[in-house]
């Protein structure tokens, strides 16, 4: 009876131990899924895959979905310019977007400014 009460004693603990690793697992995870699910919902074709890191206790910790960077078309500079507007509301898409997204958006950003500036030289050059 003694050795039932000395692993009863000592489960209890241990279970609630993996009980509150299974929450915070599924709370990170679904945080994490809900969190990159917006990017690839945005990012529509250019987005690839939805990818989750766990660190060695197994603890999901960060998430990645790839985006396909728009490079700039000199003969269709609106092409550019639409797909960097999907880019950009990929990478802005998750309530709360992280310094990386902000980064790949002013990227994009960027990359959208040129394509508007070539878009109006061409436009001029038609004009003249």
């Amino acid at each position: 009876m003694l050795i039932n009460s000395f692993s009863n004693s000592c489960s209890t603990p241990l279970k609630d131990y993996h009980k509150q690793k299974e929450e915070l697992v599924r709370k990170n995870y679904n945080h994490i899924y809900a969190h990159e699910l917006a990017h690839k919902l945005a990012g529509g074709s250019f987005a690839g895959a939805i990818s989750i890191e766990n660190d060695a206790n197994g603890i999901p910790v960060s998430g990645h979905v790839p985006i396909q960077m728009p490079v700039l078309d000199k003969n269709n500079p609106q092409k550019t310019i639409d797909h960097a507007n999907i880019v950009i509301k990929a990478a802005l898409a998750p309530s709360d977007p992280s310094s990386q997204d902000y980064k790949v958006a002013a990227q994009a950003a960027a990359i959208k400014e040129r394509a508007e500036s070539l878009k109006s030289q061409n436009k001029l050059n038609y004009l003249a």
